[in-house]
């Protein structure tokens, strides 16, 4: 099979970079300076074993590949705000021996949040889902970073909405044999939506930076209590700690890169870069939609999705609300809910 990484920041340049080194042949879909970086100089990885460089093909969209092939397996490695017009690119393109991307290929969603499949499987006929554990930073254009040893990364892999099949099995295999774990349960959902829960703390990191304060963490927690009151509502099934726990084990230890700090998660990067968006609205955002829906009052996850907007839109630097200011408006958020 051939891997088209559709996105190769973080996630898809990691996970494609991964899978050229085991031997599988592997496109890059990038943009702006980071396709001129790729192209030009190749994919720099940078993993506990040193800097890989892979010369990968390189592409802006599906123009320069032609036909696709009906061995290619798309991966959407795009944030979910990007994720609608990549779907509606790739999923006209016609593919050799007839028909379309969309009515032939698998498409792969490693992406956070649980909103892009849906969106894929309004076009694509064959959608999988995954919940993505890869400690990953874009660092520069051309240049990505891992820093999981003595694996990679844990990438749960299903057919969505449900069940797994031959060609899960297949891309499973491969990524096993690409530093990655690659389980393969019978819903994913159940993984991605415990990993939504991780990343409801995203918004805090983003607007008031690592979430490693006593005040930090005791805010994190009331914000993930709000959304498993949510889920619960919705009767939505999700992993719990200690069964995440026992699932990562030592597998993926952080190891400190030079040249490459960790940094923060996907939202405190997407303000680090300046990109003008960020992932909120389906982190957070999910959150907010499901209690709307189900009737539960989630002012503490609004409040997250309001002000990292705000912060993306106003291109203000990650982390500079101080954390008692933020924890301020959250108490504020839910007296005012309180008083409705």
């Amino acid at each position: 099979m051939r891997y088209i990484m559709i996105g190769a920041g973080a996630v898809g340049g990691v996970v494609g970079g991964r899978l050229a080194g085991a031997g599988h042949e592997v496109v890059l879909v990038a943009r702006g300076a980071h396709h001129t970086a790729l192209r030009d100089g190749g994919l720099r990885l940078r993993v506990p074993e040193g800097e890989l460089t892979y010369r990968l093909p390189v592409v802006d969209g599906p123009g320069p590949l032609g036909e696709l092939r009906a061995d290619d397996v798309l991966v959407l490695a795009v944030k979910t705000q990007d994720s609608e017009a990549a779907l509606q690119t790739w999923g006209p393109v016609p593919v050799a021996g007839g028909g379309t991307a969309a009515e032939r290929l698998p498409l792969v969603c490693a992406q956070n949040g649980v909103e892009s499949q849906r969106l894929a499987l309004r076009r694509f006929r064959r959608v999988y889902g995954v919940c993505v554990w890869l400690p990953s930073t874009y660092v520069e254009p051309g240049v990505v970073s891992a820093a999981g040893s003595p694996l990679t990364g844990i990438l749960h892999l299903g057919r969505y909405p449900h069940g797994t099949d031959a060609t899960a099995r297949a891309i499973a295999a491969d990524l096993e044999k690409s530093g990655f774990e690659a389980p393969l349960p019978p819903d994913v959902r159940r993984w991605q939506y415990a990993k939504l829960l991780s990343n409801l703390g995203n918004a805090i990191e983003a607007v008031s930076g690592p979430v490693d304060s006593e005040e930090a963490e005791a805010l994190f927690a009331r914000v993930r209590a709000e959304g498993e009151a949510v889920l619960d509502a919705a009767g939505i099934a999700y992993a719990g700690l200690e069964e995440q726990r026992e699932a990562r084990g030592d597998k993926v230890t952080l190891v400190p890169l030079d040249g490459a700090p960790r940094g923060g998660g996907s939202s405190w990067q997407s303000l680090v870069r300046g990109t003008g968006t960020i992932e909120a609205d389906h982190l957070n955002g999910e959150i907010v939609l499901l209690g709307r829906l189900h009737g539960v009052p989630t002012p503490l996850n609004e409040l997250l999705q309001r002000l990292a907007n705000r912060f993306a839109r106003e291109r203000r630097a990650a982390g500079s609300m101080p954390v008692g200011e933020l924890v301020r408006l959250a108490d504020d958020a839910v007296a005012f809910v309180q008083e409705a």
